[in-house]
C-alpha cells in the first residue's frame, strides 16, 4: 500500500512541476479507449486484487456482533482495494504516455521518470528493491497460509500421502513447502520460452486469477448447497439474501473467466489460437486436472486426524 501512495504523491509533485512530454489529461482520457472485448481483458487480472477476502470469514466468530461488523469490514476492505489500485493507475497514467506504457514495468517507469525530474534516478533501483522485498514478504505469507489449510483437510480426508503430510520439527509443513517451490520454479522457468517478458508475465497472472475463479466458482455454488442442505445449522454469520448474492458473485465470476481467454490489445506477440491453448491449458490443469488426480488418489489409510488431535 505504501507505494502505490508514494507513487501517487509523486505523480501530483511531478504535475505541480510539469511534464512537457506526456499529452494533458482530460476527462476523455479516464476511461480506457473501446476498442472491443479486447480492450477489457486487463480488468481481469483486478479479480486478483480481491483474491483471500473470503478468508477473513475464519475470524467471524471472534466478533462481537458478526451481523454488523462482517459486512461492514468487507465494504470497507472492498473500499480500500479500489483506492490502492485506482489512484496508483491513475498516477501512472498520468507520467508515462500510454504508448511508452508497460504491462509489467509500468510501476518503475513512473518511479523513474518522476525521480529523472529531480536528478534523483539513483532511488530507482532503491525503490525496485524495496517491491521485490515486499513480494517477497506476501509470498512468504501466501505460501505458507493455505498450505497449512491444506495439510489440515488432506490429514482429515486423506488427500495428501502421509509423505507430504509431515512436519519438520517447528511444526511446519516442509515437504508440501518443498513441493510447491518445485513447482513455482518449473512454471518460472517458461519465461524462458516466451519472448516478451510482458506477455509471459500476463499470461501467468490470468492463469492465476483463472484458476482463483474456478475455486470461486465452487465456494458459490457449495454456500447455496449448504444453505438449502443445512439451513439451520448454526453459524458465524448468516449472510442475507445468500442466493442472489451467490448469483450475482458466480456470474460475475464466470464472466471474467471466459473474458480471460481473450488476448487482450496490449498482447503484442504470439497469435491468439496459442494464448488460448496456454491459459486453458493452465487454468484447466492446475484448477482442476490437478485437484481431481489428488481426490482421486485418495486413500482411507492416508487420514491422520488423530495427529491434529
Amino acid at each position: 500500500m505504501l507505494p502505490g501512495a508514494l507513487l501517487v504523491v509523486l505523480g501530483l509533485v511531478f504535475l505541480g512541476q510539469g511534464n512537457a512530454s506526456a499529452a494533458p489529461m482530460t476527462a476523455g482520457n479516464l476511461l480506457p479507449a473501446w476498442t472491443g472485448l479486447a480492450s477489457l481483458v486487463l480488468i481481469v487480472n483486478n479479480f486478483l486484487s480481491y483474491s483471500g477476502m473470503e478468508m477473513n470469514a475464519v475470524h467471524v466468530s471472534s466478533l462481537r456482533e458478526p451481523a454488523r461488523q462482517f459486512p461492514r469490514a468487507m465494504f470497507l476492505a472492498m473500499g480500500l482495494v479500489l483506492v490502492v489500485f485506482i489512484l496508483p493507475a491513475l498516477a501512472i497514467s498520468w507520467v508515462v504516455p500510454a504508448d511508452q506504457l508497460s504491462l509489467t514495468a509500468g510501476v518503475m517507469q513512473a518511479f523513474d521518470t518522476v525521480f529523472g525530474q529531480f536528478g534523483w534516478q539513483w532511488l530507482t533501483p532503491v525503490i525496485g528493491i524495496l517491491l521485490v522485498a515486499a513480494s517477497l514478504g506476501g509470498m512468504l505469507t501466501w505460501l505458507a497460509g493455505p498450505s497449512k489449510g491444506l495439510l489440515l483437510i488432506s490429514r482429515q480426508e486423506g488427500y495428501l500421502p502421509p509423505r507430504l503430510q509431515r512436519l519438520n520439527k517447528h511444526g511446519v509443513q516442509q515437504n508440501i513447502l518443498v513441493v510447491q517451490g518445485l513447482i513455482t520454479t518449473v512454471i518460472a522457468l517458461l519465461y524462458a520460452f516466451i519472448p516478451d517478458v510482458s506477455s509471459a508475465y500476463w499470461i501467468f497472472s490470468v492463469i492465476t486469477t483463472q484458476v482463483y475463479l474456478i475455486m470461486y466458482l465452487l465456494l458459490f455454488v457449495a454456500a447455496v448447497r449448504l444453505r438449502r442442505k443445512e439451513p439451520d445449522h448454526p453459524r458465524g454469520y448468516r449472510a442475507p439474501m445468500l442466493i442472489g448474492l451467490c448469483g450475482v458473485g458466480f456470474a460475475a465470476s464466470l464472466a471474467a473467466l471466459l473474458v480471460g481467454f481473450v488476448p487482450p490489445s496490449q498482447f503484442g506477440s504470439g497469435d491468439a489460437g496459442t494464448y488460448v491453448l496456454i491459459v486453458a491449458a493452465g487454468a484447466l490443469g492446475l484448477g482442476i486436472a490437478v485437484p481431481l488426480l489428488l481426490y482421486k488418489s485418495r486413500k482411507p489409510s492416508w487420514k491422520q486426524p488423530e495427529a491434529e488431535a
